[in-house]
């Protein structure tokens, strides 16, 4: 089986089909998905999605494009941890830094992803990190912050530089990739890939973003995850069964809330 750890169901570019997606990506073996929340603003519609359909989990929390609107003030460390009392939400987040496009200010995003952090430390559910060309804040302050204590989490999409994934790797953390492993300048990822511990990796799609070659540019969906693990398994010189399994083994250890039976 395959688990899609990271997409967004929710977005208005699945809605003329959304029964079909999660059916075509059940038939390409993703037995999972989740569903990540971008807005609490949102979150009734995210967790809506994950109710009606039995292989749909979702987390909850604000992303850092969305770090100024949805601040302390409109959502706390209380505010998460309540949402995420519910049965089918499985992660924090996602949270983190984006400088690339800088759409909130910076400093509110580093307050939103501490608080995200707080909540992943309190909750137990793993912490979906958004990282884009802010290697060195991210890692200083997921160090200070695990000095504070241990959370569980992950650098989702990841793309960023070397440094960051050991130093993510050497906090306990988790590295999730996408369909831009598959592009054909991605050869420096495909290393830092090669490189990681085994227990460490996951896939996912970000759908509807990052399609995967040979869809590059165009829609993404859940059932492409697949060609990433191909992608993945090929960069690690294993079998695409033997890396099936293992990101998915890691899924269940880190989505400690997911039920277990659910990989049988």
């Amino acid at each position: 089986m395959l688990v899609d750890s990271h997409c967004h169901l929710d977005f208005p570019d699945f809605d003329a089909e959304r029964d079909a997606i999660i059916e075509r990506a059940n038939t390409a073996g993703v037995a999972l998905m989740v569903t990540i929340s971008t807005r609490v603003a949102m979150f009734d519609r995210i967790r809506a999605l994950a109710e009606h359909y039995p292989c749909v989990y979702c987390s909850v929390g604000t992303h850092p494009h969305n770090a100024g609107e949805e601040a302390e003030m409109a959502v706390s460390i209380e505010d998460l941890v309540r949402l995420s009392a519910h049965e089918k939400v499985v992660a924090i987040g996602e949270a983190g830094l984006d400088y690339f496009y800088d759409k909130s200010p910076r400093e509110a995003q580093a307050s939103g992803l501490r608080r995200h952090i707080a909540a992943a430390r309190e909750t137990g559910l793993p912490l979906v990190i958004h990282s884009r060309d802010a290697d060195d804040d991210m890692a200083r302050i997921l160090t200070e912050e695990t000095e504070k204590g241990a959370f569980p989490a992950l650098l989702h999409c990841f793309s960023s530089g070397r440094d960051l994934a050991m130093t993510g790797i050497d906090l306990g953390l988790y590295v999730s990739f996408s369909g831009i492993l598959t592009f054909k300048r991605s050869d420096e990822l495909r290393a830092i890939a090669a490189d990681l511990p085994a227990d460490r990796l996951l896939v996912e799609t970000d759908a509807p973003y990052l399609a995967p070659q040979p869809w590059r540019g165009k829609r993404n969906e859940p059932a492409y995850v697949a060609h990433t693990n191909r992608v993945l398994a090929e960069a690690r010189g294993v079998s695409e069964e033997d890396m099936a399994r293992q990101t998915s083994e890691n899924f269940f250890r880190l989505f400690s809330r997911v039920p277990g039976v659910a990989a049988q």
